[in-house]
């Protein structure tokens, strides 16, 4: 078959960003994917997760080594459409820049993939080993869609991972955790003007989330591996009326957790907090709703300088090896591999992801397609 074309490739793009994938949809994705496919002899399999939620697998080539690679399917929110200089579900082009929701995060990224596999598929390649796709749901709130990929056992076998979130021409080898946690206090309401007959759910709260700022951000705490420790209170509400003592409040905090600081050690600073305010009257309980610990692999692992030559044919910068700051499908995908597991992040994006009128160049999508092809056979021989 004919390789597929510049025009070709921006029209699968061009398809993706125009199924309205918001947190929800991927199986209209996974459909157009697995059709698109199919029309070049490559098999498809959707796994429906729930209502119109799905993941997809793909493979080429047969044997061992067999290289996993991964992109997630849904999209953040557009937020106000006023803002936007074109319809976000519209792909637009102006001064060699695409633009449209997902173009960056990361649509041209599991695009770029699936391309791939299909000049790969044309060629007879690979001659040797697989590459296996899996296409995720729900990365954006949770990382569900990997979850199923974990349990499953798709990455048991799985020698290599390529994640191609937005990188730009920069490699990532590990990335921060993330946790999202709810704290819930309860009190007792009585009248403002008399304050001990209640017990202000608002003022334990608020005590506890200030002594946990103060915990967190101690400029003491080890950052070797990838940047501070992060902990922000995002969300905060409480009260009914501005002369009653609240019964009750509300608060959400997203924590980027690192190694020498992870998810559990930040539980339990957590879990000693509240039993100290709970002790001294309070009723204060949470939810630890997304629970994701840091990835680190190992910096010279054998997908990193490979990847690092073919950049350096497009790149005009010094490409930086290092952890990212945001959490992908790496923190359920690599959780059972080892530190010297070949894992890189690295896609076609820049610094836009959730903006309004999130961008792409161009040129940078066709030069991933043709880096991709290159690392996934390198990696294979």
């Amino acid at each position: 078959m004919k390789k597929i074309s510049e025009s070709q490739a921006l029209d699968i793009l061009r398809d993706l960003i125009a199924i309205k994938s918001v947190n929800d949809n991927e199986k209209d994705v996974a459909n157009y994917l697995k059709d698109l496919l199919a029309k070049y002899g490559i098999e498809a399999e959707i796994k429906p997760i729930r209502g119109n939620r799905a993941n997809l697998t793909a493979e080429i080539g047969q044997g061992k080594p067999i290289l996993g690679v991964s992109g997630h399917m849904d999209v953040v929110d557009p937020g106000n459409l006023n803002d936007w200089n074109s319809d976000p579900f519209e792909m637009t082009e102006k001064d060699e820049k695409l633009f449209g929701r997902g173009i960056t995060d990361m649509k041209s990224g599991l695009a770029a993939l699936i391309i791939t596999l299909i000049e790969l598929h044309n060629q007879g390649l690979p001659k040797k080993g697989t590459i296996r796709l899996m296409a995720t749901m729900g990365e954006e709130v949770g990382e569900e869609g990997s979850s199923y990929f974990l349990k499953d056992g798709s990455m048991k076998d799985v020698d290599g991972l390529v994640i191609a979130e937005p990188s730009g021409y920069n490699i990532g080898y590990g990335e921060k955790g993330s946790m999202d946690i709810k704290f819930i206090s309860k009190g007792k309401a009585s009248h403002s003007s008399m304050p001990e007959d209640g017990f202000n759910a608002i003022d334990a709260l608020m005590n506890l989330l200030i002594e946990a700022n103060d915990i967190f951000r101690d400029e003491n705490i080890k950052k070797d591996s990838m940047g501070p420790l992060i902990f922000n209170t995002t969300l905060i509400k409480g009260g009914t009326q501005v002369n009653s003592i609240p019964d009750y409040a509300q608060a959400e905090a997203n924590v980027r957790t690192i190694p020498e600081y992870d998810n559990q050690k930040v539980i339990a600073v957590l879990h000693n907090l509240i039993e100290k305010y709970n002790n001294q009257g309070a009723q204060i309980s949470t939810d630890i709703y997304m629970n994701e610990g840091p990835v680190l692999m190992d910096p010279k692992n054998s997908l990193v300088q490979p990847m690092k030559k073919l950049m350096e044919e497009y790149a005009s910068d010094d490409i930086n090896i290092m952890p990212i700051s945001a959490v992908t499908d790496a923190s359920n995908l690599v959780q059972e591999k080892p530190s010297d597991f070949p894992f890189i992040i690295a896609g076609p994006g820049n610094d836009t992801p959730h903006q309004v009128n999130e961008s792409l160049d161009k040129q940078m999508y066709f030069n991933f397609i043709e880096m991709y092809q290159k690392l996934f056979i390198d990696f294979l021989k």
